[in-house]
C-alpha cells in the first residue's frame, strides 16, 4: 500500500530540517554566492554588460562551482556512482536551480530597475531569498534526501 500523503511530507520535511546538511548547504552557497558576485561585479564594471545580462552569466558561473563542492561535500553520501548519473544531477541542479534564479533575477532586476538600489546589493538580496528554493529543490529533487 501506498504511503499517505501526509507520511511522504513528512519524510520530506525530516529530510529538509537536518541542521548539518542546511549549515554546508549554506556554506556552499556562500561560495557560490561569492563567486556569482564577483563575477557579475567584473562582468558589470569590466566588461561593460548590463546588471540582468551580467547576473545570467555569473549564475551559471556559480552553479558550476556549487555543484561540484555539494557533489563531493553536502550531498556526496546521495546520488548513484557515475559520469552518467552525474551528467543527469548536473542537469537536474541547473534546471532546479533556475526557479532560484528566476527569483534572484526578479529581485535584482525589481530592486534596481524598480527602486534604483545597487545592482551587488540587490543581487544578495535576491540570493538570500533564492536560497530557500535552491535548497528544497536540490535536496528533494536533485539528490533525493528523502530516499535515505
Amino acid at each position: 500500500m501506498a504511503d499517505s500523503l501526509g507520511d511522504v511530507l513528512r519524510t520530506r520535511v525530516r529530510a529538509l530540517l537536518s541542521t548539518a546538511r542546511i549549515g554546508q548547504f549554506a556554506g556552499v552557497g556562500f561560495v557560490g554566492a561569492t563567486v556569482d558576485t564577483l563575477a557579475l561585479f567584473l562582468l558589470v564594471e569590466a566588461a561593460g554588460l548590463g546588471p540582468v545580462v551580467a547576473k545570467t552569466i555569473a549564475w551559471e558561473i556559480g552553479i558550476v562551482v556549487i555543484f561540484a563542492i555539494n557533489e563531493r561535500w553536502t550531498f556526496a553520501d546521495y546520488g548513484t556512482v557515475g559520469l552518467r548519473p552525474l551528467g543527469r544531477r548536473f542537469l537536474r541542479s541547473n534546471l532546479v536551480r533556475f526557479a532560484g534564479f528566476l527569483v534572484t533575477l526578479s529581485a535584482l532586476a525589481g530592486l534596481v530597475y524598480g527602486f534604483d538600489v545597487w545592482y551587488l546589493a540587490a543581487n544578495v538580496v535576491g540570493i538570500g531569498v533564492g536560497f530557500f528554493v535552491n535548497y528544497t529543490c536540490e535536496s528533494l529533487y536533485t539528490w533525493k534526501v528523502h530516499r535515505d
